[in-house]
């Protein structure tokens, strides 16, 4: 029996390419989602890496051999995938590892209109067909045809987010020599948006940078860029271009829950009283805001299959997370970072302030970022940390998702194991960077001791 327990992720698969991951595995992949979905056709992009194009060579092969047609998309954005999915109503695979390095590559399954794929909603099931053995399908070969969307996914977002009223802006984005240096200039074709170019190559081997806004690293180019130019913004992008991060003129970073609170008054704007989803690790600042603004904030764990199963179950109009996935209602409750970047551009180009100053409602906490901690006993580490503040006074204590603990001064920090790794994962906020500062060394003293 085939073990796939290294390469079946929580809402993916994702291994290192002729290692873990090869064509034999690839092609029963194929063969068992065209199993699962049934037909008629699955729709299939990738991304830029050198390994895409024969993984789904591999995985065409498995999906035709069970009868079902493949529409392939060639390059493209994982929010792409999503589109075509939506639209076309089929279900779709995704080649991307997004922001891990070259030797990486993985495969993104949804069901028709965009339905997540993971561990709990099909992935499990696939796994274990794939481990098992992919039965032969005696009937009709499916047959491949190819379609490209570009065109159609770009004016459907800018049909989503009207920025012809916006005054001129210049803003550099850093694709990461990822599939946003793809998708960019067909989306902002025709909008009153100078966008300078930076790392738009297109280059699997990221010889710039890692295609990892997350890490403040991978920021610099961008900073840089933005100062120099005197840019409006600074807009960086994963590898798959799921996911943006935003700089200001300053080049300084945005909170991705600021960019979520911001993102859900546009959306309140359109539907008053409208549900927001928000995962546990973004800024109280969001359900604040959104309650202001007359919203109903629903808070859900960390993952991008609770987001859009919780927005299903609500009819919630935007769901936003801390690590910079937006997802839409309109967009198939699929996350889209080149849409988060339009709603951001439309806000900044509809009044004359600088974007530091239009973010600053939205911005009302400090917080740490998250913090990894390698250690041998997550659960163990977990437990102490629980015992720590068991009798602090009015600390508040729930384990939707890891461990969070509120303090009586507002306060409050969430320590999470990794899906994947032997990581105990932190995120503190508090009133100032003081306090953030104080709290995450005590929790870091009890999980690193």
């Amino acid at each position: 029996m085939r073990d796939l327990s290294e390469i079946v992720k929580a809402y993916d698969i994702r291994g290192v390419v002729g290692d873990e991951l090869d064509a034999d595995v690839v092609r029963d992949v194929g063969g068992a989602f065209a199993r699962f979905v049934g037909g008629p056709a699955v729709v299939v992009g990738h991304d830029m890496r050198d390994s895409s194009p024969w993984l789904v060579e591999a995985f065409t092969e498995g999906v035709v051999a069970q009868g079902v047609d493949v529409v392939h998309l060639g390059l493209a954005s994982t929010d792409m995938l999503y589109f075509a999915s939506g639209s076309l109503a089929l279900p779709g695979a995704m080649f991307t590892a997004s922001h891990n390095p070259a030797r990486y590559n993985g495969i993104k399954l949804c069901r028709a209109g965009a339905s997540p794929v993971g561990q709990d909603s099909g992935l499990s099931e696939i796994k274990e067909l794939v481990a098992h053995g992919v039965p032969e399908f005696l009937g009709e070969r499916g047959s491949v045809r190819q379609r490209d969307m570009l065109t159609e996914y770009a004016a459907f977002l800018r049909d989503l987010v009207d920025l012809s009223g916006s005054r001129p802006l210049t803003v550099v984005v850093d694709a990461g020599n990822g599939m946003a240096g793809h998708t960019v200039p067909e989306v902002f074709s025709g909008v009153p948006v100078e966008v300078v170019p930076l790392y738009f190559e297109l280059d699997g081997s990221f010889p710039n940078h890692e295609a990892n806004p997350l890490d403040p690293a991978n920021l610099v180019d961008l900073q840089a860029k933005v100062r120099e130019v005197g840019a409006d913004a600074g807009v960086a992008f994963d590898g798959d271009a799921d996911r943006c991060f935003v700089v200001d003129a300053d080049g300084e970073p945005v909170s991705p829950s600021a960019i979520t609170a911001l993102v859900a008054v546009r959306e309140l704007a359109k539907e008053p009283g409208a549900t927001v989803i928000h995962n546990l690790i973004t800024s109280k600042a969001v359900p604040e805001i959104v309650a202001e603004r007359g919203g109903k904030p629903v808070r859900t764990r960390v993952g991008h299959s609770f987001i859009k199963q919780t927005m299903a179950s609500t009819g919630a109009i935007f769901g936003g997370e801390h690590s910079a996935h937006y997802y839409f209602r309109e967009f198939w409750r699929a996350d889209s970072g080149m849409l988060a970047a339009l709603h951001v551009l439309a806000a900044l180009g509809g009044q004359q302030e600088p974007l530091a100053r239009l973010m600053t409602p939205y911005t009302r906490y400090a917080s740490s970022g998250e913090v990894n901690s390698t250690v041998d006993d997550p659960a163990g580490r977990m437990k102490a940390v629980r015992e720590f503040f068991a009798d602090r006074s009015g600390a508040r204590v729930d384990d939707l998702d890891g461990l969070t603990v509120e303090l009586a001064d507002g306060a409050w920090f969430n320590l999470r194991p990794s899906n994947t790794e032997p990581l105990l994962r932190l995120n503190v906020e508090a009133g100032d960077a003081a306090a953030v500062d104080a709290l995450r060394d005590e929790v870091l003293g009890v999980v690193r001791s």
